[in-house]
């Protein structure tokens, strides 16, 4: 599981960094910036502290976007995904408390994208 989390951190990133670049929106631009560089340090984060509790990690899948081009749409439906499967990857205090930093970003992503874009 921990490598469908990982690799949906990753498609998330680049759905992020495709709609930075092509938004019309300062504001929608700047956060999107935000949101897709910080994607790879928590994944990474997630991936080698869930690697160091468990000796192990496998092969991560590279994901098709299949939510289309609406990116608040898709960060909501991933959110959601998380939310959902979080608790596959154990009760590890440490790796739930990153998975709340992935789920704050996502949240504050979302908000900016919303209300203030």
């Amino acid at each position: 599981m921990i490598e469908q989390f990982v690799a949906l951190l990753f498609l998330a990133r680049d759905m992020a960094h495709r709609a930075h670049l092509t938004t019309d929106s300062y504001a929608k631009h700047m956060a999107l910036g935000e949101f897709y560089e910080v994607l790879p340090e928590l994944a990474d984060s997630l991936a080698e502290t869930w690697q160091g509790l468990n000796d192990r990690l496998g092969e991560i899948p590279l994901l098709e976007n299949k939510a289309g081009t609406d990116i608040v749409k898709a960060l909501q439906a991933q959110r959601a995904w998380i939310e959902r499967n979080r608790r596959e990857l154990g009760n590890s205090t440490t790796i739930q408390n990153i998975v709340d930093e992935i789920v704050q970003r996502y949240g504050q992503t979302l908000y900016k994208l919303r209300f203030l874009g």
